[in-house]
């Protein structure tokens, strides 16, 4: 006797969705990432950006300056262009590392951004840190590696860490 078909299908990922940006809520790519957080950036008043954040599975409190494995998925709505994210991240980065720290994340970090590429509505970067790596990602294809953890921990600093670009944002990002 053959199994019913619903047996056979298989369970399609969970989805949650942030305006129209749906992230699902586990990621298995080499080790399986639970979502953590989702949330929504807005920008003075434009809402520039959704964003989900996950953990290795088994690390479920928000680690998000570790050695933890760990993903930011950004779905932006706006085009921005390379160079606006590449003077950004500098900035920001400065701004959470300080100024007598910056110097030792410099070159990896300009690095990163030389890597950078324009964005239109609809694409995303993500920013993974998967125990060795760093991986800057976009649209799924990867466009930078480094295996330097302090580039890493300034990275997800920026919307993670104790003085992020967006407190509401870095609080949903972190389910709290």
């Amino acid at each position: 006797m053959a199994a019913p078909p619903e047996a056979n299908a298989q369970t399609p990922a969970r989805q949650v969705s942030v305006k129209d940006a749906s992230f699902a809520t586990q990621i298995d790519d080499s080790r399986r990432y639970e979502m953590i957080g989702h949330g929504l950036f807005t920008y003075l008043v434009w809402d520039a950006y959704a964003g989900a954040y996950y953990q290795a599975a088994g690390y479920p409190r928000p680690a998000p300056e570790s050695d933890v494995p760990r993903r930011l998925v950004l779905h932006y709505f706006h085009a921005i262009e390379a160079d606006d994210f590449a003077s950004t991240t500098l900035e920001a980065v400065r701004e959470q590392v300080g100024a007598v720290d910056f110097p030792s994340v410099r070159r990896p970090l300009t690095a990163l951004v030389d890597s950078y590429r324009s964005v239109e509505p609809g694409d995303r970067y993500s920013l993974t840190w998967n125990g060795d790596s760093l991986i800057l990602a976009l649209n799924g294809a990867p466009l930078h590696r480094s295996n330097d953890n302090a580039l890493a921990n300034a990275m997800f600093a920026i919307w993670l860490g104790e003085d992020p670009l967006n407190r509401d944002f870095r609080d949903a990002l972190l389910g709290r």
